[in-house]
This record gives C-alpha cells, sequence and structure tokens, in this order.
C-alpha cells in the first residue's frame, strides 16, 4: 500500500508516493529506537545539544527549499511557509539548550547521612502522531524536547505532510534510529501507540481519544492535543478595525487551518453591527484572487472542500446569511471563499463542531456575561481572543474564559513556543507541550537513595 501527498492548489501534481511502512516495519523502527536510544542517551548532555543544533543549522540553511516545499504538499501561503521554517529554526535551538537543564534535586535524608536525590530520566521510545497543517513545526516541538531529554523518536506524519517530515529527517542528520520517519495512516499510528514508551498526538478528537485509549490502557505516558472551537469575543469599547483584522487573520490565515483560528465571533451589545460590517469587508478582501493565495490560500483535499461548502449550504438554507464569502472559488485547486455568517441558528453544526477552514459565525452577547457563556459553550476550546480597552474587563475574563490561550487584542492564532501549549476540556488530554513543562513529560522522576557502605539500614 502506498502513501500519496498532492499539491492542494493543484491537485494534478503528485508531490511524493512512497510506500507505507506497515505495522510490522513499524515495529521495527521502534525496536531500532529502543536500541539507539542506549547510545544517544550516553554521548551526555553535550552531545545531544550539539547534534540539535546542528540540525538547527541545516534547516536554516535549506530555507526557502523548505518553504517552498510547505507550499506545494499542505498549501500553506508562502509568508506563512517562511515563518514556519523559522519557527522550526528557533524550535531546535531553544531545545539544544534542554540537556544541560537540571534534571533532579538533592534533598536532606529523614534519618541518618548518605544522599537523597531525584532524577528525571527518559523513557526510551517517543512515538509521535503528528498532522499535516505545521509540517515541519509540529514535529519538531515534539521531537526535540523528545530528543534534549534522552529519548529517541520514531514519527508518524499525517500522510498530507510525509514530504515535508521526510525531509525534516533527512535534514536533521541524527544517528541511525535517532530519529526515523514511517509514512503511513492508521494502521501504522495504530502500530506506534501500541509499541512506544511515551505518546505525543496531535489531530482530530475522534482519533485523539482513541490514542489516549490505546495509550493509556497499556500505563503508557500520552498528550493528545485534539480539535478547538475557538471564540472571539468582542466589546463595545474595542477598537473594532483593528478587532476586524485581527479576527479576519484568525479566520482566513492559512484557509483557517489551525488549531488555533476563530471560528466563533462573539459581538456585545453595540458591537454587533460596526464589527459585522468591517469584518465583512476585510473578509472580502482577502478573496480578492491575489490575496486568496497570499493569505488564505486552499484547503488541504478535496473531501474539505466539501464538508466546508456542505455546511455553509446548510447553514444558509437553515436560515443563516452570509455575510462575506459563501462559495466555492473558480480556479483550480480546492478553494474556498473566507466566510462569515450571521444568524446561523443554535444547534447547527457550525456553531458546535470544528469544521478547520476559512469559515466562522457570528453571535450577539447582550453584555460579557452572556459573551463568556457563549465562549465557554463548547466542548474543546484551545484559543479565545478578548478585545477591549478595558484593563479590568480583560482580567476579568482571562480569569472565567475556559481556554488554554487567552489572547488579549490578539487574534486567537498564534503560539509562543517557549511556554506551556493545550487546550481545554476535551481539546488537550495530558500534561501541556512546549516550554520547559514537556521535558517533565518525557521524562520519569525517579528517587534514588544513597548510603555509606556498612552504614545501618
Amino acid at each position: 500500500m502506498s502513501v500519496s501527498s498532492y499539491n492542494p492548489a493543484d491537485p494534478s501534481d503528485l508531490v511524493i508516493e512512497v510506500e507505507a511502512a506497515g505495522a510490522e516495519s513499524t515495529q521495527a523502527a521502534v525496536d531500532q529506537a529502543r536500541t539507539a536510544q542506549r547510545s544517544w542517551l550516553a554521548i551526555g548532555a553535550a552531545g545531544r545539544s550539539a547534534a540539535l543544533g546542528r540540525a538547527a543549522d541545516a534547516v536554516e540553511a535549506n530555507a526557502d527549499e523548505l518553504a517552498a516545499l510547505i507550499v506545494r504538499e499542505v498549501g500553506k501561503p508562502l509568508v506563512e511557509a517562511r515563518g514556519e521554517v523559522a519557527r522550526t529554526v528557533a524550535i531546535w535551538r531553544y531545545y539544544a539548550q534542554a540537556p544541560y537543564a537540571p534534571s533532579g534535586a538533592v534533598h536532606e535524608p529523614a534519618v541518618g547521612g548518605g544522599l537523597l536525590l531525584t532524577r528525571r530520566r527518559p523513557y526510551g521510545v517517543a512515538g509521535l502522531v503528528t498532522p499535516w497543517n505545521f509540517p515541519l513545526a509540529i514535529p519538531t516541538w515534539k521531537a526535540a524536547p523528545a530528543l534534549a531529554v534522552g529519548n529517541t523518536v520514531v514519527l508518524k506524519p499525517a500522510p498530507e505532510g510525509t514530504a515535508c517530515a521526510l525531509r525534516l529527517a533527512e535534514l536533521a542528520g541524527l544517528p541511525e534510529g535517532v530519529l526515523t520517519v514511517v509514512p503511513g495512516g492508521a494502521e501504522e499510528g495504530t502500530a506506534l501507540v501500541a509499541a512506544a514508551d511515551v505518546v505525543s498526538f496531535t489531530g482530530s478528537t475522534a482519533v485523539g481519544r482513541a490514542v489516549v485509549a490505546a495509550a493509556t490502557g497499556r500505563g503508557v505516558p500520552v498528550q493528545a492535543e485534539m480539535g478547538g472551537l475557538n471564540a472571539a469575543i468582542v466589546l463595545p469599547d474595542a477598537d473594532i478595525a483593528q478587532a476586524a483584522a485581527h479576527l479576519a487573520a484568525a479566520i482566513s490565515g492559512y484557509a483557517g487551518q489551525k488549531c488555533t483560528a476563530t471560528s466563533r465571533v462573539i459581538a456585545v451589545g453595540d458591537a454587533y453591527e460596526p464589527l459585522a460590517a468591517a469584518l465583512a469587508k476585510a473578509l472580502a478582501a482577502i478573496a480578492d484572487p491575489a490575496a486568496l493565495t497570499e493569505v488564505c490560500g486552499p484547503v488541504i483535499n478535496e473531501a474539505a472542500l466539501e464538508r466546508l461548502t456542505g455546511a455553509v449550504d446548510s447553514a444558509v438554507a437553515a436560515g443563516g446569511t452570509a455575510l462575506a464569502g459563501g462559495g466555492r472559488v473558480e480556479r483550480n485547486g480546492w478553494f474556498i471563499e473566507p466566510t462569515l455568517l450571521a444568524e446561523v441558528p443554535a444547534g447547527h453544526p457550525l456553531r458546535s463542531e470544528e469544521f478547520f477552514g476559512p469559515v466562522a459565525v457570528l453571535l450577539r452577547a447582550a453584555d460579557l456575561d452572556e459573551a463568556i457563556a457563549a465562549a465557554n459553550d463548547t466542548p474543546h476550546s484551545l484559543s479565545t481572543s478578548v478585545h477591549t480597552r478595558d484593563l479590568d474587563v480583560a482580567l476579568a475574563a482571562a480569569d472565567r474564559l475556559d481556554a488554554g490561550m487567552v489572547r488579549v487584542n490578539a487574534p486567537s492564532s498564534g503560539v509562543d513556543f517557549h511556554v506551556p501549549f493545550s487546550g481545554a476540556k476535551g481539546a488537550g488530554f495530558g500534561p501541556r507541550e512546549q516550554g520547559q513543562a514537556v521535558l517533565d513529560f518525557y521524562t520519569a522522576e525517579r528517587t534514588v537513595t544513597l548510603l555509606p557502605a556498612g552504614s545501618p539500614q
């Protein structure tokens, strides 16, 4: 069985076709990684730090090639593709310092002499299952910290990001078995989760729940980043023009194919009418053919396009109104207009499910309390933005919103890689990713007691 990846802006362009690894080869990759882990840990902090630094240098030296590959394989606009490559370099460099971080602490024994200490040690093989939307950055922000603390890595990328993952591993130039890519789909992902010593997943809610169940059933540490139905709250005192620009970017940037994209806009009180007009105008400008390629881009495949256009048509048929967009774009590739829908009835899937595209619904709220209740009315929330000039309101909202990230006067989209990252409720499971927090996830804490030889017990 083969894995094929096509250019979403030109569906006739086959980017890569490779044989799927299969369950047996996936298990063999894990076995090889487990053998390689002993020598990878033994090279020490200096060796691992230098190796991660060289990976950063290699990615940076090939930045133009990688940005072009991201554009071609997953349809990301060039500006965002270049940004992803730069972020990937920065992540490798950030975690290149992690091998030198303290790995434990010394404690005073309760009785007698000797040493009582704790140490954090790697689990062994980290199994990573990653999506296609950030085909370099997400594999890197999972792999780099896992490698830094002494694990080896087996990576199963989404089929649509296969070429990017293979090229990333090639450029990283790590010893054989230290970073292995297994192309494939559900069979390979299932086999990897069944064999790895620690598991990190990013993808859909349905698959993420299955990964969590499988890993926890084995007693294996697991973190999962899943769906997000992110909201933006706009207060009447907000800078409406600025808020509309931020929201347009968060709705349509990379065709809304980010877990932090805005899909629900909640206008409070008198903000509704001016925001509706400004946001519709901003999204209409992005629908211009030149801007569509530069800012939005295509969705990943035909199935995604059909699901999005079907949901928009269903919402309009149920009484909703398209204030901007709403249709396919008549050009080669899987393009949909950036879309804003008003008066979508309660209970419609666009108000309760993640569709992963440049489509958002505009909702009304009488006051901040109603807006926060609406924003929290979701089984999975990763990022919520709040737009106001009132610091007290911003702080109060940040305390009450059920979201992994709260961004004030900024788009909901955007992640700082050096701070913890995860969603609330069904959007995330397990410890946080990124920053220093993830180093604890990829290691187990051990307590060690050292007594002088011949000392009484």
